[in-house]
């Protein structure tokens, strides 16, 4: 192992996520493949550890909404729970609905715009997205060790759960 290696890599990840489909309902072949492709994207690399778990990982993750709340039910490999989180979505609310205007935006320049006009486009997109994962994190900060990146392929997911075909 290098120096500077976290020895604990394989047990503070997420080995499985899935998206409630009640919550997500149906929609159409390109969002069931955006959402397969976020979910794959976090699973080769994150970084996830629920605080004050007292044996280590690997987990799974399974993601719903109820009741205008974000459900994060985390479990082990074996299926033995380990805690579940009811996350308020009232403050990524904004910003998720800012991103997908400017997802729109986006996909509708694609076919017209210049390209720097889909660049400029694209740096609000990402901008959001970023300020979407800060928010998750620091909703999360109290609950579950991630880091950036893991929370902005959270945030996809979260992103995910609202998008309808």
């Amino acid at each position: 192992m290098a120096d500077g290696e976290d020895p604990y890599t394989s047990t503070r990840r997420l080995v499985s996520v899935t998206l409630d489909s009640d919550s997500i309902g149906r929609s159409n072949r390109d969002i069931e493949h955006e959402r397969a492709v976020a979910i794959y994207d976090l699973i080769e690399e994150n970084s996830f550890a629920p605080l004050g778990d007292s044996a280590p990982g690997p987990y799974c993750l399974a993601i719903a909404l109820a009741e205008g709340r974000l459900v994060l039910e985390i479990t082990r490999e074996d299926g033995t729970p380990v805690v579940q989180h009811h996350l308020s979505l009232s403050p990524l609310r904004r910003v998720v609905k800012d991103y997908f205007l400017v997802c729109e935006s986006y996909y509708s320049a694609i076919r017209t715009a210049t390209p720097s006009q889909i660049e400029a486009i694209d740096m609000g997109r990402r901008g959001l997205h970023n300020e979407g994962s800060e928010l998750l994190r620091a909703r999360l900060k109290e609950k579950i060790a991630l880091d950036f990146g893991t929370a902005r392929r959270l945030f996809t997911l979260v992103c995910a759960l609202h998008w309808k075909g």
